[in-house]
């Protein structure tokens, strides 16, 4: 076991398309050491402060472990026989389009790929759709529309070669913190020049040369602009426009945009285009801020059609780049896991390519249509035209726009199946049956990342109780329903040479995702599989597409599209004012069913916030630290006020992780309307309309305890911490009697009480103890609570005699909030540091701490804390 405990295990990061490699060393007690993977392409060594806290997230708190059915604990074998038959029920009384699969991107390839198979050449739907829809469905539609098939043209290698890279609604320094680093090293190497395209300004423009603060939802008419400039310009590459169709149309459609929509100066938009035309080697990534989009899909094309127009596309340091938000939403694309699309890239609505790949399975029956994208999947769950669901490793109940009724679909269904990690999500609580699932660490198998290197996911760790790989809990399903020799797998290895033997089908279509050179693998191949990049095949080995001008339609020529600016679906007017933009922030991943087991990640931004700007704030009557009350015609929240420029006037900016776990009255999705792309149908998550108003509470507070709390408030927020929870509150109703209210909430009915009250004030703060040590501890006030939080929150399960004073004492250090989650350096430390050190630079501070060395993401934190601190010396 000692000699078990000290190998280390190839595998790959969960969290973002990035697709770090990581090297896991299992410490023989179920924890892990982690460290990025020097030799992995796509990381080369670096994590940021998620995938270097992952040994953090394991433990069997909240972990699912043994199958339930309506609440009761049963076996697998009660458990999918159900299953089984409740879904074959529903087919043979009501059709094939009666059932559904939600599945996510947390999924791996061969996971994907039984799921799919399952459910178009068994079930004989095409009901099967994915959290990725939410995410990237706009790329993979503008992508066909321009090349025929859902291509990625180039390589991360790119961004190190390239002269130019163009942001496009992508906060990568936060979001894909090690691909922004590799920027900036190329910046450093090579001059690299860096354009942020955002309606706000976020930490990825602290470097940028230019920061275009466009209006919500105006992207196509500034790319549309450029398109007309490079026209103008002679910047159009008429050589190869010889493989491109459309130019004509797309450039009618350019000259006819009116850039004024998009807010900007006529001089930033003039600087933008030439800057772009006189830079041979440009590459465009773009992310959520296009996708997130009813005119998601033209803002991809017109990006495109750029890129298509020039040349610039294929060839070294240059093309149009959609990087991804999940591990793996590459893979359940190329398994066909949306729901208008087939297997390996091929079209569901092809008769040629659906009877190919009916034949491969031998399977019964085969969709002909598109089935239920995500919004019209839970609608229909709602109004009973579906009678069976089975949702995958996600959470819709919080994550889906218009939150509350996909919630109400959920319990609606007449019988919805949940596999996950954890029961305690707010999905969860609505199934029939829970299947434990295996979670990151204990899975085996493949995924792709944002450039379609294919790396291994292997386990390093068993799953617990009775938790089971996803491809096996569905392959137990499809051979209960009667199909076993269909699903008769036995390992991933199986599954991925069957997945690779269909894609050459694929292939002999000549379209672009083949990777039938690994068909042959054997189980021992398969284990020692090093990172691979798409195609492979005996003609194509990776690599990037375009540079010969070849495509995939069936004329072998790009289409480019004629598209015009649309604004966002919902108007402002009166009631509803602002416009909503929903995003992720540093250290949290989704609804941190993973990273909120992590206490330094849960130290930088420790509660659920609006970003709104001082303009509005002033308005409005709101002041720093008050809470924000947002409407919708669709639901409300409740969060904490920052009053920052980093928004325009009129824009609100609100993170997407909170739960109803984790703080109910801040789950943002029940705001924003389920208006979808109608090309991809991806719903619009960056351009909702509420109204804002200051929350006034009748009392406020902040709590700590080692254990657990049970708030029941109107607002409150819960997060871990090294010690046990912190948590804020606050309430319209009057607190009443505070030691009661506190003995409920930390229930400690007979632990030792500790208590101050300044009665003028309106301020209670008590702590509650057991043989002379803290349990948890209340502060309360009439506005928000002024206590040092960072230090409260490690003082539980300690003797802190002066725990109520709220404040360290001055022989007691106080780091202050987290800056650095890599190396848990906060404020206070690097201020110290900065003052006593004279240090004046990120660099300094870097040398001095760690902080800011790593995945970079907090750079622009301390560069705060710089400026900062260097405004006394300024007055001096």
């Amino acid at each position: 076991m000692a000699g078990a405990a000290c190998q280390e295990v190839r595998s790959t990061c969960p969290y973002c398309g990035t697709g770090c490699g990581v090297l896991l060393r299992p410490d023989g007690a179920g924890g892990l050491a982690v460290r990025g993977d020097p030799d992995h392409p796509a990381n080369r060594g670096r994590l940021c402060s998620k995938g270097l806290a992952l040994g953090e997230t394991l433990g069997l708190e909240g972990r699912l472990l043994a199958p339930q059915v309506n609440g009761q604990q049963t076996d697998w074998d009660s458990a999918l026989d159900l299953v089984a038959a409740r879904f074959r029920q529903a087919v043979e009384q009501h059709g094939p389009d009666s059932v559904g699969f939600y599945l996510s991107g947390q999924m791996l390839t061969e996971d994907y790929y039984v799921a799919n198979k399952l459910m178009k050449g068994f079930l004989g739907s095409a009901n099967i759709d994915t959290n990725s829809r939410l995410c990237m469905a706009s790329t993979v539609a503008g992508h066909k529309r321009a090349f025929g098939t859902d291509t990625v043209p180039g390589t991360y290698e790119d961004l190190d070669e390239a002269d130019l890279i163009v942001l496009v609604g992508s906060n990568l320094a936060w979001c894909h913190p090690v691909l922004h680093q590799r920027i900036l090293a190329a910046r450093e190497a090579r001059g690299t020049r860096l354009v942020v395209i955002d309606p706000r300004r976020t930490a990825s423009c602290d470097q940028a040369d230019m920061h275009l603060k466009l209006r919500a939802g105006s992207d196509v008419a500034l790319f549309n602009r450029l398109l007309a400039a490079l026209h103008e310009g002679g910047a159009l590459d008429a050589e190869y426009l010889r493989h491109v169709n459309g130019l004509g149309e797309a450039l009618d459609a350019a000259f006819a945009a009116d850039a004024a929509v998009t807010g900007l100066e006529s001089s930033e938009i003039a600087a933008f285009c030439e800057l772009w035309m006189r830079t041979d080697k440009v590459v465009t990534i773009f992310s959520q801020g296009v996708n997130q989009s009813t005119s998601g899909t033209d803002k991809v094309n017109a990006i495109l059609n750029c890129h298509l127009a020039s040349g610039r596309i294929g060839k070294p340091g240059c093309g149009p780049f959609s990087v991804t938000g999940q591990p793996n939403a590459m893979g359940g694309r190329e398994v066909g896991g949306l729901a208008n699309m087939l297997a390996c890239h091929m079209d569901l609505e092809n008769s040629g390519h659906r009877a190919a790949v009916q034949e491969f399975w031998d399977a019964p029956a085969m969709p002909e249509r598109a089935g239920l994208k995500a919004v019209d999947l839970f609608r229909a769950a709602g109004d009973g035209r579906l009678k069976a669901l089975w949702i995958i490793h996600t959470n819709p109940a919080v994550t889906m726009p218009e939150a509350d009724a996909v919630a109400a679909a959920i319990k609606t269904c007449e019988f919805t199946v949940v596999s996950d990690i954890t029961a305690a999500t707010d999905t969860a609580r609505l199934a029939d049956v829970l299947l434990p699932a295996a979670g990151w660490a204990e899975k085996d198998g493949t995924v792709t990342n944002s450039d379609r290197t294919i790396s291994r996911q292997r386990a390093a760790l068993p799953p617990p109780g009775e938790a089971r790989a996803d491809w096996d809990i569905l392959a137990d399903a499809g051979r209960r329903m009667g199909w076993g020799a269909a699903f008769d797998y036995q390992s991933p290895a199986q599954i991925f040479r069957e997945h690779a033997a269909l894609s050459g089908l694929a292939g002999s279509f000549g379209l672009d995702f083949d990777i039938s050179g690994l068909s042959g693998l054997s189980d021992s191949d398969y284990e020692g599989l090093r990172p691979v990049r798409w195609p492979v095949s005996r003609s194509r080995q990776g690599g990037r597409f375009f540079a010969d001008g070849q495509f995939f339609h069936p004329d072998g020529k790009a289409r480019m599209l004629p598209v015009r600016c649309r604004p966002p679906a919902a108007s402002q007017d009166r009631q509803y004012p602002f416009r909503l933009n929903t995003g992720r922030i540093r250290d949290q991943w989704h609804t941190m069913t993973r990273t909120g087991k992590a206490p330094r990640l849960s130290a930088h931004l420790a509660e659920p916030f609006a970003d709104i700007h001082p303009e509005d704030a002033r308005r409005l009557g709101v002041q720093p630290a008050d809470l924000l009350r947002l409407s919708s015609p669709h639901g409300q929240a409740i969060l904490r006020a920052r009053i920052t420029a980093d928004v325009q006037p009129g824009d609100l900016f609100v993170p997407i992780h909170w739960t109803g776990e984790t703080a109910p009255s801040a789950r943002i999705d029940t705001l924003v309307a389920a208006a979808v792309d109608p090309v991809s149908g991806q719903p619009e998550s960056k351009a909702a309309v509420v109204a804002a108003e200051r929350w006034q509470a009748a009392w406020y507070g902040f709590a700590v305890s080692r254990r657990p709390m049970a708030p029941r408030t109107d607002y409150w927020a819960m997060t871990r911490t090294k010690t046990g929870y912190r948590a804020e509150l606050a309430g319209s109703p009057p607190l009443g009697d505070a030691e009661a209210a506190a003995r409920t909430l930390f229930a400690m009915p007979d632990a030792e009480l500790q208590m101050m009250t300044d009665s003028s004030r309106g301020i209670t703060r008590l702590a509650l103890c057991r043989d002379g040590r803290v349990q948890a501890a209340l502060f309360t006030a009439p506005e928000p609570v002024a206590v040092s939080r960072d230090y409260l929150a490690g003082l539980p399960g300690t003797c802190a005699s002066g725990i109520l004073t709220g404040v360290p004492a001055a022989d007691q250090p106080d780091p202050g909030p987290l800056v650095c989650a890599c190396f848990n350096v906060g404020a206070s430390s690097i201020l110290q540091a900065i003052e006593t050190g004279g240090l004046l630079s990120v660099a300094d501070v870097g040398a001095a701490l760690q902080a800011g060395t790593n995945c970079g993401s907090c750079r622009s934190d301390i560069a705060a804390l710089l400026a900062r601190a260097a405004v006394p010396h300024a007055a001096e």
